[in-house]
C-alpha cells in the first residue's frame, strides 16, 4: 500500500488495526513483528503530520477508542498539537492500571515533565 495515496480516514483505519496488531504482538511476546508494526505506525503518522494542514488531528477520534494500545498511540502522537487532552489520555491509561501501556503512558509524562521527550 502506498500511505500517501490514502485518505485521512483510511490512515487512521490503518493506524487502528496496526496498534491492534501491536497488542495482540505484546500479548504473544511477539518483538520483532511489534518492532516492524511500530515503524509502520511511526511512518504512517509522518504521512499525516506531514499534510497541510497538520492531519493527525484526525487521530483524537481514537482518544476513546476501546483498546488501551490505540488509545496510547494516538495520544503519543497528537501530544504537540493537542497537549492537554492527549496528557488526560495518558493519565487516564495510567490511573485504570492498564498494563503493559500504563507503564508507556507514566514513561510518556514522565519524559514530558523532565524534557527529555519533546513531542514531534
Amino acid at each position: 500500500e502506498c500511505l500517501s495515496k490514502m485518505t485521512v480516514a483510511e490512515l487512521v483505519a490503518k493506524f487502528e488495526i496496526i496498534c491492534i496488531q501491536q497488542d495482540r504482538c505484546v500479548e504473544l511476546n511477539q518483538t520483532s513483528k511489534y518492532n516492524k508494526l511500530f515503524k509502520d505506525m511511526v511512518q504512517l503518522a509522518g504521512v499525516l503530520r506531514d499534510h497541510t494542514p497538520d492531519q493527525r488531528t484526525a487521530l483524537i477520534a481514537l482518544y476513546k477508542h476501546p483498546n488501551p494500545q490505540v488509545r496510547l498511540h494516538a495520544a503519543a502522537e497528537t501530544l504537540k498539537i493537542n497537549p492537554k487532552e492527549a496528557r488526560a489520555v495518558l493519565q487516564r491509561i495510567s490511573d485504570r492500571n492498564e498494563y503493559p501501556q500504563a507503564a508507556d503512558a507514566r514513561g510518556l509524562m514522565e519524559g514530558l515533565d523532565d524534557g527529555s521527550f519533546v513531542p514531534k
